[in-house]
């Protein structure tokens, strides 16, 4: 086997970040491995986090040469953040499908099939990988259909089963029509679990409303707070999981909570309800610090992070297996993602074209199929 592709890389130096396409030759797969060609992977937030870390997107600029590369100043304040990763040029991404054209020993049978996998490195011609990191795609799936079955769907479901497992019987989420949260709405309606949806426009409000969700609360409303209240009342949420981390909105959700408990109460308690309030943070659509009232919602609360990684490895392979069935058997239904641009690999360093998708912006989800240049 004799192939050569790209990858596109993110590098720390000088106080700069540095995007560019390296060519890098990829080995013969080991027993356990395969070398898949690439022809489908979305840009994520998660990417983002990789790929542009703690860079100043307004500092943008285009460097000369043959192949697409740009650069970012990095704040002085954001520099201690990433001291880990000073000098290493770093494949991105976290997902993708494609064809399996050449296979280790023990992996032979995938050889010819399309999979999808996960494991980082994925923008890029193509990926050598752990057999065991892919999944093969059911008869007639595209790659773009399986290129984004893990990240999104199994935080889904991964938000699902940790709210199962601690006792909560509803659920509030932010961001909420963006492609994991209109997942969330669809698993949640299928398995009897009350969802209140948090918004930022009557846009995203419809979105929703078009799949069946009850309860949805638009923050940019005056009367927001009470209508959270409310909403959280009708579904006796006690756990929430928010993608958007920074400013007052975590403390916003756990005081209406709160204050939906107080009601249930039948006696008058000066530390407030007994009732245990979660806030799981899993993502940072608002990098700036999170606000908490703490005063607002008494003493039985909790707020951490969560990421899918370290719960798949905390609920066990058996967990994890089931997981990653109900995902392939509801491909084109529940976890169907909707993409509204397809990239080359090079677009993606387009300056113009990196704007947008930095937006991070409801209904804007991008996808590179390397094969477009």
């Amino acid at each position: 086997m004799d192939l050569t592709g790209r990858e596109l890389r993110s590098t720390i130096e000088d106080g700069r970040l540095t995007l560019s396409l390296e060519d890098v030759r990829i080995d013969e797969p080991a027993d356990d491995e395969i070398v898949v060609r690439v022809e489908a992977t979305p840009i994520n937030p998660s990417d983002l986090g990789l790929l542009l870390g703690p860079a100043d997107v307004s500092t943008m600029e285009k460097l000369e040469g043959d192949r697409p590369r740009l650069r970012f100043a990095i704040p002085e304040s954001r520099m201690s953040a990433v001291s880990g990763r000073l000098g290493q040029s770093m494949s991105v991404g976290n997902e993708g499908a494609g064809i399996v054209v050449a296979a280790g020993g023990s992996a032979a049978a995938l050889k010819g099939k399309r999979v999808g996998m996960i494991g980082g490195g994925m923008f890029a011609d193509y990926r050598r990988i752990k057999a065991s990191d892919v999944i093969p795609l059911p008869d007639g799936a595209t790659s773009a259909q399986g290129a984004s079955m893990f990240v999104n769907p199994l935080t889904a479901l991964g938000f699902v089963e940790t709210a199962r497992r601690e006792g909560h019987k509803a659920i509030v989420h932010t961001a909420a029509a963006s492609n994991l949260g209109q997942m969330l709405q669809k698993i949640c309606l299928h398995d009897g679990i009350p969802l209140v949806n948090i918004v930022r426009s009557e846009q995203q409000a419809d979105i929703l409303r078009k799949i069946g969700a009850e309860h949805i609360v638009n923050s940019q409303d005056e009367d927001f707070g009470a209508r959270l209240a409310e909403a959280v009342e009708q579904t006796g949420a006690t756990v929430a999981f928010d993608a958007i981390g920074g400013g007052t909105l975590p403390g916003t959700i756990l005081q209406a909570m709160e204050r939906a408990s107080l009601k249930r109460m039948t006696e008058y308690s000066r530390y407030g309800s007994m009732e245990f309030k979660q806030l799981y943070i899993y993502g940072a659509l608002d990098p700036s610090p999170t606000v908490l009232n703490r005063l607002a919602f008494g003493f039985q609360w909790g707020v951490s992070g969560w990421l899918l990684f370290p719960f798949l490895q905390k609920a066990g392979p058996e967990v994890a297996m089931k997981l990653r069935s109900r995902v392939v058997a509801e491909l084109d239904t529940t976890f169907a993602s909707h993409y509204s641009r397809v990239i080359g690999l090079a677009q993606a360093l387009d300056p113009d074209v990196l704007r947008v998708y930095e937006r991070k912006a409801t209904g804007e989800k991008f996808l590179i199929d390397p094969s477009l240049g």
